[in-house]
């Protein structure tokens, strides 16, 4: 994935604009006499008065936000009417900060706006609003609505209805059954004071002063208190994303498995970052749960340990190489291989042509002796400037790290950023015609991609064939809570492909030596239920290690509150076949906010 960061400031450098050029389109008639809010809202997620002026709109402000692009405030009618599918509640942006206040009775006049966070491209649903307002304070002080409270028995178990075939997939129309549908309850929620209860945390405090938690704590639970993503038909109903009106340094610092204790409240809102989510105006007591960084078992004398560990953009300027090196030292116990990816250049982002990584690694394996590890060399192979993806200029690129006091490295010549190696024979055994070398790097399966870097390592006289991996970002995929569903992973196209390649590289090795041991590892940047990685275990040349753990550990990414599995180690027969290896996710960072880098890392120990 790309960073969390990188992807968010993104994000948020067009969302002032939004509110403008972010509208969706529907045919309607110019103006409308005074309505109520849930005549506004209606019965969809679209609203039948979207494009009309509307006047004297009444309500009690609920929640101001004065801050951000998207300025405003949430009014709510206190009397509501009788159907379920029919929000109470509605945003009214201003633009600039508003002057209004909580318990405030107001009559708001403007036009119906249904505005898509992230633009229209990025498939997600719309948010009713009332734009270009004018405000008529009528009363102050006045008791705010009481919150709906949200909840395991008030959420279903089913998440959304399949789309409307004759709108592309779209649920925009489609009436809401939320009795039936989380997103269908959720949507019926939009823009009302709503309220959970003692809630877990399954998604650490990020920079952007946020986090998630399940209002059902039993479902699909992790072993370390996350939701555990296991498949496409199981997003986990009872996730919610909180954000906060109040002052940024009160917002709790929370990890994975932590509590809000006693009532968290406010508005319900829908952004492109998560959809649906809580801009709290009051935050429960955070209580700490058990959650700990865990340390990996030692490998033994006659057992080979490979690891996978994406550090996340690292670059010479970083002020994390301590922790990287106490995270490896440490908690992976001084891996034999280590397999890194999101290693960048010299200089980082500035984006002057330079290729090197040679400083990034020398502080790295310094940091990593001055820590008690081991003396680590290391292989790789530069990229062609800007060739590979990632962050313009980074020159994100893979590496091994190996202890040369207990594996060896076969070096042979010819590998470069546009040369593929290929698998020979020698003595009877496979072998690479170079190494470290790259698998089809001109192909277009790796455009704009990672390319996959593969070696060739020796431990007590035994070969092991290490294929580094990071594979296309699932970047332009739109968002479970789209308005399409099933949504769209037009990304995982590239990766099928990739997965193709990388697969057809180990049938060669496996045809030349059919006992040989291969591992092929790294940020797959797909779930182990997925189809990319069908395609990697396919005609049983590999297997995804991490389905050996029980299925609450199977996860190396936090992502809107879904641990899910992005980091793997697949293994050959001969690896599997043996029986004595042991797979362990080495959770470090992706639950904790104080985290290094958003990946956790993968560590596989057998003997060859």
């Amino acid at each position: 994935m790309p960073s969390k960061s990188s992807a968010r400031l993104a994000a948020l450098t067009v969302a002032a604009v939004c509110s403008a050029a972010s509208t969706l389109v529907l045919t309607s008639p110019a103006h409308a006499d005074a309505v109520r809010i849930h005549d506004i809202q209606g019965s969809t997620r679209t609203s039948p008065y979207a494009g009309q002026q509307v006047t004297d709109v009444t309500g009690i402000v609920t929640g101001v936000r004065g801050y951000g692009s998207s300025r405003g405030f949430w009014i709510q009618d206190p009397n509501p009417d009788a159907d379920p599918a029919t929000s109470e509640g509605v945003f009214v942006f201003t633009s600039s900060t508003p002057r209004v206040a909580v318990g405030d009775a107001v009559s708001v006049s403007g036009t119906v706006t249904e505005f898509v966070p992230g633009g229209t491209a990025s498939g997600n649903q719309s948010l009713t609003e009332i734009t270009r307002p004018t405000v008529t304070v009528v009363s102050s002080g006045n008791p705010v609505p009481a919150a709906t409270t949200i909840d395991s028995r008030s959420v279903p178990s089913r998440y959304t209805p399949p789309g409307d075939p004759a709108a592309g997939g779209s649920v925009n129309a489609l009436p809401l059954r939320p009795q039936k549908y989380a997103l269908d309850h959720y949507e019926s929620l939009e823009g009302m004071n709503v309220q959970v209860a003692d809630v877990r945390v399954v998604g650490a405090t990020d920079p952007y002063t946020e986090l998630w938690v399940t209002v059902k704590p039993y479902e699909n639970r992790g072993a370390s208190g996350g939701t555990v993503y296991g498949s496409y038909s199981s997003q986990n109903t009872g996730r919610l994303q909180i954000q906060s009106l109040g002052a940024v340094a009160d917002f709790p610092k929370a990890n994975v498995g932590d509590s809000l204790t006693g009532t968290t409240a406010g508005p319900l809102d829908y952004n492109q970052f998560g959809g649906y989510t809580m801009v709290a105006s009051r935050i429960g007591a955070l209580k700490q749960g058990q959650n700990e960084r865990e340390t990996t078992d030692k490998q033994r004398r006659d057992e080979l340990a490979v690891a996978t560990y994406n550090v996340e953009n690292l670059d010479p300027a970083d002020q994390t190489f301590e922790e990287h090196a106490a995270a490896i030292v440490t908690s992976l116990r001084s891996p034999d291989i280590l397999s890194l990816e999101e290693v960048q250049d010299d200089n980082g982002a500035t984006n002057n042509g330079t290729v090197s990584a040679e400083q990034t690694l020398t502080k790295l394996t310094d940091a990593i002796v001055a820590a008690g590890g081991p003396a680590y060399q290391w292989r790789s192979i530069d990229p062609v400037n800007n060739a590979d993806g990632g962050e313009p200029g980074g020159n994100i690129r893979q590496v091994f790290l190996f202890n040369p006091e207990r594996v060896s490295f076969t070096d042979r010549a010819g590998g470069d950023a546009t040369t593929a190696t290929g698998v020979t024979k020698v003595r009877g055994k496979a072998a690479l015609t170079a190494s470290p070398g790259r698998i089809d790097p001109t192909d277009t399966a790796f455009t704009a991609s990672r390319k996959p870097l593969v070696g060739e390592f020796v431990f007590r006289g035994e070969t092991v064939f290490v294929i580094a991996n990071h594979f296309n970002s699932k970047g332009g995929d739109q968002g479970l809570t789209s308005q399409y569903q099933p949504p769209a992973r037009s990304s995982e196209t590239q990766r099928h492909q990739q997965a193709t390649l990388v697969n057809a590289f180990v049938q060669d090795i496996l045809a030349e030596q059919k006992n040989a041991d291969v591992i092929a590892l790294g940020d797959i940047n797909d779930f182990e239920f997925s189809e990319t990685v069908d395609i990697l275990e396919g005609e049983g040349a590999l297997w995804s290690a991490v389905k050996s753990l029980p299925k609450s550990e199977r996860y190396s990414y936090v992502f809107q509150g879904n641990s899910q599995t992005l980091d793997q180690i697949l293994i050959s027969p001969s690896i599997r076949r043996a029986d004595h290896f042991e797979y362990d996710s080495v959770h470090i960072n992706a639950e904790f906010h104080d985290q290094i880098s958003d990946h956790d890392p993968q560590i596989l120990r057998f003997r060859p």
